[in-house]
């Protein structure tokens, strides 16, 4: 029995030979993300940061769906009446786990993409470092099927990943894509059949937690920060990060064979 077990509601944590395995468990919602479950999230992540025994998180949902975006009847339920303050720390819980604290989390991460992913759901797909799609998977940003636009940071995810005109195309006519559609256009890494994709997802995690992990920490924050600055500024940052992973790091690099 896993010594999370029960542990969270809407969460469901596992680690097995270094893999912590995160399922969003609300299948019957296809584990759209509640107020709760993006509060137990931040609790699962902080967590599984400090736990030893998970050097690489995987992220998935249960049942057919990976996240179908944001429960907007849970949502509205949660904070309807509550005062703004209220409504401000729902945000701010949703924006945490989903993208402040996901994007660079200390400890490589997997988006293993079993099935649906709609919505706000882009938001964790694009923070985790790595994705694997099931090829059949749908996706889709289809807010504006319902007359809003997308929330979160669901447009600054798609824009970073799929490019400018398909990120565009598929927010202004809230058409769905295939994972392996998603994968030719660099959302994800890979797409493979559903019977492979946790296999797959087991072997690039094994390789991912082989690494030395100062110095993967300082490469995968690295490379994302290095994103939003000039080169004059990377130049600084850089040598920085390399100078910190060198100091903290107590296996002096342990280089790869």
């Amino acid at each position: 029995m896993s010594k999370y077990a029960d542990q969270w509601k809407t969460v469901k944590v596992e680690i097995e030979e270094g893999i912590a395995w995160v399922t969003l468990n609300r299948p019957e919602k296809r584990n759209a993300m509640s107020p709760t479950l993006n509060k137990e999230r931040r609790d699962v992540l902080e967590t599984l940061e400090q736990d030893a025994e998970a050097r690489v998180l995987v992220l998935t949902g249960a049942g057919e769906s990976w996240s179908a975006g944001m429960d907007l009847k849970e949502y509205f339920r949660e904070v309807d009446g509550q005062p703004e303050i209220f409504q401000e720390k729902i945000r701010r819980d949703a924006c945490m786990w989903q993208w402040s604290l996901l994007r660079m989390y200390a400890k490589p991460t997997i988006a293993m993409v079993n099935g649906w992913c709609f919505g706000g759901a882009f938001s964790p797909l694009v923070a985790c470092d790595l994705a694997i799609a099931n090829e059949k998977a749908i996706f889709g940003l289809s807010e504006i099927n319902w007359g809003i636009p997308p929330g979160n940071l669901v447009s600054k995810a798609v824009a970073d990943t799929m490019g400018h005109r398909k990120a565009l195309e598929y927010i202004m006519t809230g058409a769905t894509f295939t994972g392996a559609e998603a994968a030719a256009m660099g959302l994800v890494n890979k797409a493979v059949p559903l019977d492979q994709l946790r296999d797959e997802t087991i072997a690039l995690a094994r390789k991912l937690a082989d690494k030395n992990p100062v110095v993967m920490r300082a490469a995968k924050v690295g490379f994302k920060r290095c994103r939003e600055l000039t080169w004059e500024q990377n130049e600084d940052y850089l040598y920085a990060k390399l100078d910190q992973a060198m100091h903290r790091d107590p296996e002096d690099g342990r280089a790869q064979a």
